[in-house]
């Protein structure tokens, strides 16, 4: 029945929305009864079958009907309508669950609830629905497959989890108020009826009432599907379909849980139990690919059984089939222990149940001497003694793993073989790879292997008593009748075993290397940062992405600001249109490069002569520095050492060049250089104009700092250490000062510089670069660098 707004009278179209909402609520509220009760189409009646058909039955009949109504060979008006109700009619009594329900309430529609409410307005709320994309009413109670499904946080850590290392499960994370849970419920309970009884586990988490469940799941939204499998878990990502949800489960399983085999490698498969220690499980059956039910019983046994499949349907497999004379009409199963010729155990059936293969498998998961490799075996193979059980006792092989021992083991294989009782559980021990155990075992006796003991454990501590058989054991007829005598009185008298020990706990042979073990770990660590990284709550995961941006910041950003800062230094300034702002007296801003290292261990140094002047000079690149140490040849020597000392500091900036000019060679150009620029020159020359015929300047240890782009030079004057302080810094910087002090510094200097040592001009040398480094310096201006063709002749 529908209702249009527009067939309301007027005044109730003048009614809020709500209003009108509220009026058809009632209005169908009072035809609940009648909408209830309305006929319905029999599913018995359609299909021709009674109540109490069985299965085969209503099979037959449903093919039978389907082949006659079906629309492409029956043309007639009603054969579509009619092969519908057969389809709906066999949904509803193939299932067991859906022919329950239909009995018991005469119901057929999943989304209704299983017990009729007897309420008319209780049964509106939880059938009516406008569309889906305006509103919906969810049902206020959950039905009966749903709510056995229900797991909380206790019960997820204590059983879930534990039992996920032998089988996956898949958690459906719903809520109350839900509306797309409602769209996809079909589609899992008919997945939940696939799979369940396959052995997949099955859980829903109500987010309303267990939201630490979910918040340890990782799941913040509705609905969600997830897989737990190895205590690991995994959100599924498609679109809800029972196939995607099959081939979700099949992909949690691991892949080499079942070894394909074929007439080439099913020989090497079955020998291959004595390596692994694990009886062989050969699956027959016509699939290319193996069965999910198949997968799930490999995976819950993988820790003692190891399987293989053989498909029939190709040819590469014949052999094996022909070999073992296995049916191609059913699905057959062989087991295999130490005879890899004959199977120990065979089931073969049409329909493969997961109970008959648990019990098949759980039945025969042990060999029938197995060799003990870790403390988890020895555990099941000799339980404790319980009060009120039968008691088990063990009898233990310890030998060697050399050809000499191979008689000994098969002979003691055979015995086994003889005396299969349920008290006796026969197994073996390399002493080699379990030491702490066979010395325990041994010291009593002072015996070597070969030997037998017989044991019985006492307590989950480790404590035993046993008793070791007498004369050893060489696999002899003697040993063997000596060894079932001594059986035989233990099952008369337990008080046989005579000695007491505590065992250690075994050593577990197949542990992988603690390098892989590690690798392993922090591949599952990185795996669960990617899955979190991706699909989990980002509002979670902001605080850890938070740090580690932080820290990547912090990392990076102090590596690219020191790349940039070594990048400019090396680089040349450039010249802007712009000067930089300067000192008072002209000079540009500070600058740090004094305090950049050097990058050799020695400085180089080189000489300005007519090749290297234009170069090293006149040609010299902007914002480079030539710093020119003026020498003779009887102080080359000195003063170049004393040169290379003091400026070496200096030298890891790429802005300066050291090099030497020798007064011997190239007089003039001192004096030229000198004559260009009279601001250079000593303040107290005018003074001395009567002496400067006979007066001639010494420049040795003087210094240059050449700018060859701007065409500006700084002076250094020799300096003597041990003058009085004033008198100490008569270098050229105080000359611009001009005041009488320096003037007689300067003079006194003169008149002292041929008594005193050569390399002491340089003493103040390291001061006045730093205040060249600086731009503190006075400058001095020239309009040309004078020449350096000619040189001096020797006298």
């Amino acid at each position: 029945m529908l209702l249009h707004f527009s067939s309301l009278p007027v005044r109730y179209q003048k009614m809020g929305g709500w209003s009108v909402f509220v009026w058809m609520v009632l209005l169908l509220a009072l035809l609940g009864d009648s909408l209830a009760s309305s006929p319905e189409f029999d599913p018995y009646k359609v299909l021709g079958v009674s109540r109490h058909a069985s299965q085969a039955e209503i099979k037959k009949a449903y093919k039978s009907l389907a082949r006659e109504w079906h629309p492409d060979k029956n043309k007639s008006p009603g054969a579509e309508d009619m092969f519908i109700k057969i389809t709906k009619s066999y949904e509803i009594l193939s299932s067991e669950e859906k022919r329950a329900n239909y009995d018991r309430f005469g119901q057929m529609d999943e989304n209704q609830n299983f017990a009729r409410p007897q309420q008319g307005f209780r049964h509106f709320q939880d059938s009516f629905y406008f569309d889906e994309s305006f509103f919906h009413f969810p049902r206020t109670s959950r039905d009966f497959t749903e709510s056995k499904h229900l797991i909380h946080f206790k019960q997820y850590m204590n059983e879930v989890l534990p039992d996920s290392f032998k089988r996956p499960y898949l958690i459906k994370i719903t809520s109350e108020w839900c509306f797309t849970c409602i769209h996809i419920e079909p589609i899992w309970k008919d997945t939940v009826q696939d799979l369940e009884p396959l052995g997949v586990g099955i859980g829903v988490v109500d987010i309303g009432f267990e939201r630490q469940l979910a918040n340890h799941l990782g799941a913040h939204r509705t609905p969600s599907i997830l897989g737990v499998i190895n205590g690991k878990v995994s959100f599924f990502q498609y679109a809800v379909a029972r196939e995607y949800l099959k081939q979700f489960v099949e992909s949690l399983l691991p892949t080499k849980l079942v070894e394909k085999l074929t007439d080439n490698n099913y020989v090497e498969f079955l020998n291959s139990w004595h390596e692994e220690n694990k009886p062989r499980v050969m699956m027959f059956d016509v699939a290319s690919s193996v069965p999910l039910l198949y997968k799930l019983t490999a995976f819950a046994y993988k820790d003692y059984v190891s399987f293989g499949y053989v498909d029939m349907g190709l040819t590469e497999t014949s052999q094996v089939v022909q070999r073992f004379n296995i049916n191609t009409y059913a699905p057959t199963m062989l087991l295999f222990k130490e005879n890899s010729e004959k199977p120990a155990d065979v089931i073969q059936a049409r329909g493969m149940k997961k109970q008959i293969i648990d019990e098949f498998v759980s039945n025969n998961r042990f060999l029938l001497v197995p060799r003990l490799v870790n403390q988890k075996l020895f555990d099941e193979l000799c339980p404790v003694k319980q009060f009120h059980r039968r008691r088990k006792y063990c009898v233990l092989l310890i030998t060697g793993e050399g050809e000499q021992f191979v008689s000994v083991n098969e002979a003691f294989f055979n015995f086994a073989s003889a005396n299969t009782k349920d008290v006796l559980r026969f197994a073996y021990v390399y002493q080699t790879q379990q030491q702490p155990l066979c010395d325990a075992l041994l010291q009593q006796d002072d015996t070597t292997p070969p030997q037998v003991i017989i044991l019985e454990r006492r307590s989950s501590t480790g404590r035993v008593l046993y008793r070791s058989v007498t004369g050893g054991w060489n696999g002899s007829d003697d040993d063997k009748l000596r060894l079932h005598e001594q059986l035989d009185i233990l099952q008369r008298d337990p008080s046989y075993l005579t000695h007491d020990a505590m065992l250690p706990e075994l050593n577990n042979e197949f542990a992988s290397m603690f390098l892989l073990r590690w690798m392993n770990t922090a591949y599952d660590y990185l795996a669960q940062f990617y899955f979190d990284l991706l699909y989990s709550n980002w509002r979670e995961m902001m605080p850890v992405l938070s740090l580690i941006f932080s820290a990547l910041f912090i990392l990076f950003g102090t590596v690219i600001i020191q790349a940039f800062s070594d990048s400019g230094e090396d680089k040349p300034p450039k010249q802007k249109t712009t000067e930089s702002p300067k000192t008072a007296d002209g000079s540009p801003g500070t600058e740090s490069t004094s305090s950049r290292p050097p990058k050799k261990n020695f400085v180089e140094v080189t000489e300005l002569t007519d090749v290297t002047y234009m170069s090293n000079l006149v040609r010299l690149k902007p914002g480079h520095i030539n710093v020119v140490l003026i020498l003779t040849d009887a102080s080359k020597q000195v003063l170049l050492r004393k040169f290379a000392k003091e400026v070496y500091s200096f030298s890891g900036s790429q802005s300066l060049h050291y090099s030497f000019l020798n007064l011997d060679k190239h007089t003039k150009w001192m004096d030229s250089l000198m004559e260009s620029s009279p601001d250079a020159q000593p303040s107290d020359c005018s003074d001395e104009e009567e002496d400067a015929a006979s007066y001639k300047p010494d420049y040795t240890g003087h210094v240059l700092a050449l700018n060859g782009h701007k065409k500006y030079f700084c002076k250094f004057r020799p300096v003597f250490t041990g003058e009085e302080a004033e008198g100490s810094r008569s270098s050229d910087e105080d000359g611009a000062a001009g005041t009488s002090r320096g003037s007689r510094s300067r003079g006194s200097s003169r008149q002292k510089a041929t008594t005193l040592e050569i390399h002491h001009k340089l003493d103040r040398l390291g001061l006045w670069m730093e205040r060249l480094m600086e731009g503190t310096l006075p400058r001095h201006c020239v309009p040309a660098w004078p020449c350096l063709d000619n040189i001096t002749p020797q006298k």
